[in-house]
């Protein structure tokens, strides 16, 4: 593959085609995988936005939100650990923010591991502060999970 910091990347709605081909990814880079079931509720569930991304056909990484009222919540943002640290998580994010801007959310929250201080740092980046801490939320590793929201108006950081 190019190097992923000056390739085009794509995003599609995830599609129950696209599961088999993240379930490697999902499995390498969480403790606590999410299931087939779960990404198949993704596809099937109207409230949720869920996308791949993907660079020369193959997929680099994968994320979505739900929309409840004017609220985005985040459920879920991975990158392929082979291709992570290259601007893909970024870049993922910034469109799930545009998209969610356009759908009418106002404010957009997630959970993220206490220890992923990458993740937070990008989070960060992207306008989110924490709002939150939530003991105990990742159950296989009884790890905390801190919350953090960002408003999506225009005021707010551009993603």
């Amino acid at each position: 593959m190019t190097d992923p910091r000056h390739s085009v990347v794509r995003f599609a709605r995830l599609s129950h085609e696209h599961i088999p081909l993240l379930l490697p990814i999902e499995i390498e880079t969480y403790p606590d995988p999410w299931t087939h079931g779960l990404f198949r509720q993704e596809v099937e569930n109207g409230a949720s936005h869920f996308v791949v991304a993907t660079i020369g056909g193959k997929i680099v990484g994968y994320g979505g939100y739900w929309l409840l009222l004017d609220e985005a919540h985040i459920t879920k943002l991975t990158v392929d650990p082979q291709v992570q640290r290259c601007g893909l998580g970024e870049r993922l994010m910034q469109y799930l923010i545009r998209r969610a801007r356009r759908a009418g959310a106002v404010v957009m929250r997630l959970e993220v591991r206490e220890s992923n201080l990458p993740a937070r740092r990008l989070y960060e980046k992207l306008g989110f502060h924490e709002v939150g801490l939530r003991k105990g939320y990742y159950a296989k590793t009884n790890e905390a999970a801190v919350v953090m929201a960002r408003t999506l108006d225009t005021a707010a950081p551009q993603g």
